[in-house]
This record gives structure tokens, sequence and C-alpha cells, in this order.
């Protein structure tokens, strides 16, 4: 699937930025905040690492568990404000492969809460064309939570608005061997082993997320500098925005803070700017080299 700027696909943005703007009140923060936003530079893939719950619950005392509970609202928000923006792709970062390790009940809790929100949640995303997929090793989940997660993938899969990756029981390290060992597989079935040649290109086509463009957009709450194992092979050129705001208080405001201050990046993909920044030197190459004295 091909994902390119297009005045098609501005015009696509253009509709759902008025469906958010109508959603808003005129002169309230997130209005202003929505008013600044470019609808032509919109990332199409926002990926979120939502960290914090815990140190949410702590600073009032309360169980690590009701940071959790406290944590599925801004989850609602985020998809909806994201479907309402124009975004294609939502990732979020639900449950790692290292989770496993936390105690048993707040495991247990996390899969109470993964199961509410689905059956809670997917009447609106059926309304909104919402389609939702799940990303990780999805077969070491408790049965009936994963019975119920592919329920909803699948009752969601005809859905054509934004698409939500559940990243869940998941690992960047895990995914990217899971893809080469696809790779050689299918090699080896197909008996041109001897032969193969593994590029960055057939990588890419083996990931859980192969069907979606990159990440644009990268947002870490709760302050953390590091990307903890989340979607390293596909992130190598993403935008990176932390913010020392909890998960459980991420609202819209913060969403749509994020975007703008993606916007103001200048994304360079390792070559030179395309205007030259204040201060800097614009002269040619040669002419630098000219102005130094030979030996």
């Amino acid at each position: 699937m091909a994902w390119r700027q297009s005045a098609g696909t501005v015009y696509y943005k253009d509709y759902f930025m008025k469906a958010l703007l109508e959603s808003l009140a005129p002169g309230e923060k997130d209005w202003e905040l929505a008013q600044a936003i470019d609808p032509s530079r919109l990332p199409a893939h926002i990926a979120i690492i939502m960290d914090g719950n815990g140190r949410w619950a702590n600073r009032r005392r309360l169980p690590r568990v009701a940071g959790h509970k406290a944590g599925v609202g801004p989850v609602r928000s985020t998809v909806e404000t994201c479907a309402r923006l124009g975004v294609k792709v939502l990732t979020l970062y639900a449950f790692s492969m290292e989770n496993w390790k936390r105690p048993r009940a707040e495991v247990d809790t996390l899969w109470r809460l993964l199961r509410f929100y689905l059956r809670k949640e997917l009447p609106e995303l059926q309304k909104n064309d919402i389609r939702l997929q799940a990303i990780g090793r999805l077969g070491a989940l408790p049965p009936e939570v994963r019975r119920e997660l592919l329920e909803a993938v699948e009752a969601t899969s005809h859905n054509r608005g934004l698409l939500v990756n559940l990243a869940i029981n998941y690992s960047g390290r895990t995914e990217i061997a899971d893809a080469v060992n696809a790779i050689l597989e299918a090699a080896r079935t197909e008996g041109r082993l001897s032969t193969l040649r593994v590029d960055e290109r057939l990588i890419s086509a083996n990931l859980y997320t192969a069907a979606c463009p990159e990440p644009d957009l990268l947002i870490r709450t709760s302050g953390e500098m590091r990307i903890s194992n989340f979607l390293l092979w596909q992130i190598a050129y993403a935008e990176l925005y932390v913010t020392d705001t909890l998960w459980p208080d991420f609202t819209r405001s913060s969403l749509l803070t994020a975007v703008l201050e993606y916007q103001k990046r200048d994304r360079r993909y390792g070559g030179l700017s395309s205007a030259p920044l204040n201060g800097s030197n614009s002269k040619a190459p040669e002419e630098l080299l000219a102005a130094f004295p030979s030996r």
C-alpha cells in the first residue's frame, strides 16, 4: 500500500480537520491548538508509549491498578482525536513482553481492563469507521483475552478509517526476529534458501506493521528518555516527543501540542535542510572549499 501525499490526501485531511474543529467550542484551548495545525503536514502514523500509570497512582497513594484504570480515558480520547484529525495509523504500546515480570494481580487487572475496553468501545469503533489490529505474540495471551481481542479485530476488519494498532505482548527485538524467521521459513518452503538475500525491504515486508507507513511521530509520556523496545525497526526516522505528563493526565490538548511540535521539526532523513537555518552558510561546497588556503 502506498502512503504518499497528494491533492486527494490534502482534501482528506482538510475534511477531518473540519470534523475536529466542529467538535470543539471556539475560543477554548483545544480549539486554538487545532486551528494552529497545518492539515497538509499531519503525521500519517503516530506511535505512543503510554507510560506513568503507576507513578500517577503512587502520587495519590492509590494502588497501581488505579493508575491503569485511569489510563483508559486517555486511550479513548487519543483514538477519537486521531480519527477526527485525519491521522491514518495510531499504534499504542499496551503491554510489552517484559510486563509479564510484574505482579500477577497487576497483570490480571490489565487483561480485565483490556476486555472491558474492547466490549465498551467496540460500538464506537464501528460507528467511527475505526479498524482495530493487534500486533505482538498473541498466542501467549490468556485464551479468553485472545479470543475477545481477535473477535474485535475481525468485527472492525472492514472499516476504512483510522487504523489502531494495539501492541500487546510486544517486543521490538522479537518482532525483527520473527520477521527474519518468517523470511527463512518461506525460502526453505519454496526451495530457494541457498539463493536467499535478505535486505531492508524484505525485513520491512515481514514486520507486524508491514501494511502501515512507518511512524512519523513517537510520543512518550512520563518524561522517560528511552524507547523501551518499541518499534525499533520502524522508528528509524520518527520524530521523538517526550512529555513529563503521566499517561492518565494525557489529554486532547497534550496530543494536539505534540502534533504542533512535530510540525515545527525539519525532517531531513539524513539529508540537508530544504532551507538554510538562521546563521548557516548557504554557499555552494566549492565556494566554501575555495575559502581555505591551499597547501
